[in-house]
């Protein structure tokens, strides 16, 4: 896939400069340098691909954004109850639905498993997905545009699978999630994970789309009280990258923390949510 000369990758360009400079307030002249567009053209880019001006994005970006963030999630939890909603995940623009996979599925490895997989680009980076026809298995923000790194992991945890090579899966999924897309068919997960994991990605499914929670809170949701640490560990190992929503668990303080898919990323996510919200 040669992104390099695509819209996405500019945009992909322009919201990581934002996020790695966000402390010195960079200009739309700053940003439109950095990836040799002209700043008119860089803004009709950015609305269309964010949603938001790359102004109204920065100002999402700052460390006190986030812990206003984290200060207005318990209302919006509160808010999303007394409407008589299900789930305070009803908020969020995708119906998302998680199942375990099973030991014995696990330990066929895949046999007389078919999975489809591919690579799409976003605002936010290259993704990789990879689809089971009982859902997807999964989806990351690969290290490198190619996939290769993703598409070994996949064959190392279901080496008997077929696994077929088609982008359609991740562009339909990109489209899903960062574009404008007013389809509510469930989004259905399948993920290999301890007991614990799963219960601690389930809960993540809990978190309204541009809200945030703590490790601390999340570890009490699930009757752990004492498990901050268990509990990002389990992020760590998250299978389905921005799905499984663990770019929405900052530190205590407010601060954004650590992703496995880097903390610049994760920054963005945050912002881009929190200003589609606020838009």
């Amino acid at each position: 896939m040669a992104v390099a000369d695509t819209d996405h990758y500019r945009i992909e360009k322009a919201i990581r400069f934002l996020a790695e400079h966000v402390e010195s307030q960079p200009t739309l002249d700053d940003v439109s340098e950095s990836v040799a567009v002209s700043p008119f053209h860089l803004q009709r880019l950015f609305r269309r691909y964010a949603g938001v001006t790359p102004k109204q994005f920065l100002q999402h970006l700052t460390l006190e954004r986030a812990k206003e963030s984290l200060d207005a999630s318990g209302s919006v939890l509160d808010a999303s109850l007394e409407a008589g909603l299900s789930s305070p995940a009803r908020l969020h623009d995708h119906f998302v639905t998680l199942e375990a996979v099973t030991p014995g599925e696990y330990k066929a490895g895949g046999a007389s498993l078919e999975i489809r997989y591919g690579i799409a680009p976003t605002p936010f980076g290259a993704i990789f997905a990879a689809q089971t026809p009982r859902g997807l298995c999964a989806l990351s923000f690969p290290d490198d545009d190619s996939g290769g790194g993703a598409i070994e992991a996949l064959g190392n945890q279901w080496p008997l699978a077929t696994r077929i090579a088609d982008d359609s899966v991740a562009t339909s999924i990109a489209r899903r999630l960062f574009e404008k897309d007013d389809r509510r068919k469930p989004i259905r997960l399948v993920a290999s994970g301890t007991n614990f994991q799963i219960r601690v990605w389930q809960a993540l499914l809990e978190i309204p789309f541009g809200a945030v929670r703590t490790y601390r809170q999340i570890a009490a949701t699930i009757g752990a009280p004492d498990g901050s640490r268990a509990v990002g560990n389990a992020l760590a190992v998250n299978p389905i990258a921005y799905l499984i929503p663990c770019h929405r668990v900052i530190l205590n303080t407010g601060a954004i923390g650590q992703y496995r898919w880097q903390p610049y990323r994760k920054r963005a996510l945050l912002a881009w949510e929190q200003s589609r919200r606020a838009g």
